[in-house]
């Protein structure tokens, strides 16, 4: 459907956007990614991102404490969710 090839095409550019500022995650089909950063803490990048009212999911758990689910919004919401993380791990 059409619907799915848009969110599709979000979902790619924003593999595409996490992957330039440095983050790594499983490759994903779903509506969400799984992310973590080479430099900056999840639980920061969280802590951060919630300063400015964007909110992801962090669980400080072992094994996972280091990443973050990223849902995947429109390209709106998500340009602006890449411009707080580009400052936050610039």
């Amino acid at each position: 459907s059409a619907a799915s090839d848009v969110y599709k095409r979000q979902r790619e550019y924003s593999k595409k956007r996490l992957t330039e500022l440095g983050f790594t995650f499983p490759d994903s089909m779903s509506n969400f990614i799984f992310a973590s950063h080479k430099r900056v803490s999840a639980k920061e990048i969280f802590a951060k991102l919630k300063e400015q009212g964007i909110y992801v999911r962090y669980w400080d758990k072992p094994r996972i404490s280091n990443h973050l689910r990223i849902s995947i919004g429109t390209k709106e919401n998500m340009d602006k969710v890449f411009e707080k993380l580009a400052e936050i791990v610039g």
